[in-house]
């Protein structure tokens, strides 16, 4: 069950209109790593836990709190909107070329479709996608992608505070990178605690004797240059403490040349007999 109240989760106060860091915004709200998809991200994943009540409730307290921040979001969009002259910016577009250029940067959709407010698309107008969420049942797996999604979320959050002086938007987006830091540290934890009861290799379940072990540590060299020879993942003992790290440099074939019969006819493919 979920509640709402009509507080926001912090406030959310540009000094000023501006339709073109509206546009921006919205990567924050609707894009690859913006708030919908950590929201939804954590959610499916508490949803899909099963025996694990500690990790359930904190991907539920989270994708929870991720709700409350579309909603930060959403405001501070419709409040950069405020009293845009969409007409007027219009036509003076029209005729100079110049103001063109410049208002191009705004979001049309707020205008045009979402009546001066906030929609579930990214700073290109391009929908939210759930092919963004990784909920697969493995806490480690699901908690390393976590980690990535607040590293990259955080990261725009941050370019965003560089690129306005408004101090509104800047004291809310230093709200929400702060945020990202605890998350980040929260997912760090939990991988750790997981790490420690079942290895780092996903999934721990798979039998050691069905895999390939020949080939578990070997580091194959298959670009032009050997730099990568001077990493920690190129020699000395695996971080799963079960190998040994080893640098091939001259990378061979582990197997033969693929040889397939020809298709049937039916399928009406190039004859074998052309040359």
């Amino acid at each position: 069950m979920f509640y709402h109240i009509k507080e926001l989760a912090y406030q959310a106060k540009p000094e000023r209109p501006d339709p073109v860091f509206a546009k921006k915004i919205q990567e924050l709200i609707g894009g690859q790593f913006g708030e919908m998809s950590v929201m939804n991200q954590y959610l499916f994943q508490a949803w899909g836990t099963r025996k694990h009540d500690k990790y359930r409730d904190l991907l539920l307290d989270t994708g929870t709190e991720e709700i409350g921040h579309i909603e930060l979001l959403a405001t501070m969009v419709a409040r950069l909107l405020d009293d845009a002259p969409v007409t007027e910016l219009e036509t003076a577009a029209a005729s100079n070329p110049a103001m063109a250029a410049i208002i191009g940067g705004m979001n049309p959709q707020h205008a045009i479709v979402s009546g001066l407010g906030a929609m579930p698309k990214d700073s290109m107008g391009v929908p939210w996608n759930a092919g963004y969420v990784a909920a697969s049942g493995n806490l480690l797996a699901d908690m390393r992608a976590n980690l990535n999604a607040e590293s990259q979320g955080r990261l725009q959050a941050v370019r965003l505070y560089e690129q306005t002086d408004d101090r509104g938007i800047k004291d809310m987006l230093s709200f929400l990178i702060a945020r990202d830091t605890m998350h980040q540290n929260q997912w760090l934890a939990a991988i750790y605690e997981l790490e420690q009861q079942e290895g780092v290799v996903v999934p721990s379940t798979f039998p050691k004797h069905l895999e390939k072990t020949d080939v578990s540590y070997l580091f194959l060299n298959h670009s032009m240059g050997d730099e990568s020879s001077k990493g920690r993942w190129a020699s000395g003992p695996s971080m799963d403490g079960m190998g040994t790290f080893q640098y091939v440099k001259d990378v061979p074939p582990f197997g033969p040349a693929p040889k397939l019969k020809p298709a049937p006819p039916a399928e009406h493919d190039t004859p074998p007999n052309v040359k």
